[in-house]
């Protein structure tokens, strides 16, 4: 396993890079560009990840829990079974990605976009949707106990 914990790697191009089970806890990814980068079961809990184009990354099985990822792009992004508690992921840019099986519980997402997002079975519990944008979104058995949804624009879901 490849270790870089804590390392700094603000504004770094890491385009397509296959990082797949590093251990990134801690790390500084602030404005870094990740786009079709492979991170399936990095671990990056408790990383700063605000403003980071992740667009296409695939992230499966990912522990983000208390991560921020304040305004980051995940477009397309497939974070299938990955651990997003706690994560801030406020205004972040969520469009048709796949976060089946996800855990989400308490995590902020207000302001984000998640239109044509899949959260099939997603944990959402007491996570905080506030003016979220989840249009066309599918979230068959997805587990909104609890979750704030003050505002959010629910269009053309499935549940």
């Amino acid at each position: 396993m490849i270790n870089l914990q804590n390392i700094n790697l603000t504004g770094a191009n890491l385009t397509g890079a296959i990082l797949n089970g590093a251990n990134l806890q801690g790390a500084t990814l602030r404005n870094a560009t990740l786009g079709g980068a492979d991170l399936h079961e990095v671990i990056l809990n408790n990383a700063d990840l605000h403003h980071a184009d992740l667009h296409g990354t695939g992230l499966r099985n990912a522990n983000l829990a208390n991560a921020d990822l304040t305004g980051a792009d995940l477009s397309g992004a497939d974070l299938t079974g990955a651990n997003l508690s706690s994560a801030n992921l406020q205004d972040a840019i969520l469009r048709n990605v796949v976060l089946v099986g996800a855990d989400l519980t308490s995590a902020n997402l207000q302001n984000v976009i998640l239109s044509n997002a899949i959260l099939h079975w997603a944990n959402l519990h007491n996570a905080n949707l506030k003016s979220a944008i989840l249009r066309n979104a599918d979230l068959t058995g997805a587990n909104l106990n609890g979750a704030d949804l003050t505002d959010a624009i629910l269009d053309n879901i499935i549940k």
